[in-house]
């Protein structure tokens, strides 16, 4: 994967043990973004330390959000224009099911960037 801040918040997400992390590269279905990077997170605390890393690690190489929704919700979104992550709840993960609505999306294969479970 050659997308930069893809690779940084795949890795902070990893390091942080986020579960079912997830790119969806979707740059052919919609112009909104050219990824999304999905995660669970166990609980509301454990979401918002997800989302804290990535917003750290990409901050340490001079990438800044162009903004961030959700921080008292069970789904953190941080848009980082062409990247989108997306920190769920099991629950809101479940419910808005990111991964079955963008069904058509290229899966991106993840080997090297995190550890297995």
């Amino acid at each position: 994967m050659d997308n930069q801040k893809t690779v940084l918040a795949v890795k902070a997400l990893d390091s942080k043990k986020g579960l079912e992390i997830e790119v969806l590269k979707v740059d052919d279905l919609t112009v909104l973004t050219e990824y999304f990077v999905l995660v669970t997170g166990t609980s509301n605390t454990h979401i918002r330390s997800l989302a804290e890393e990535v917003e750290f690690q990409l901050e340490q190489a001079g990438i800044r959000p162009d903004r961030i929704e959700g921080r008292a919700t069970g789904w953190i979104l941080l848009d980082y224009g062409d990247v989108i992550v997306h920190v769920f709840s099991a629950a809101q993960r479940e419910q808005y099911c990111l991964d079955r609505l963008w069904a058509d999306a290229e899966r991106m294969d993840l080997t090297g960037l995190i550890t297995e479970n």
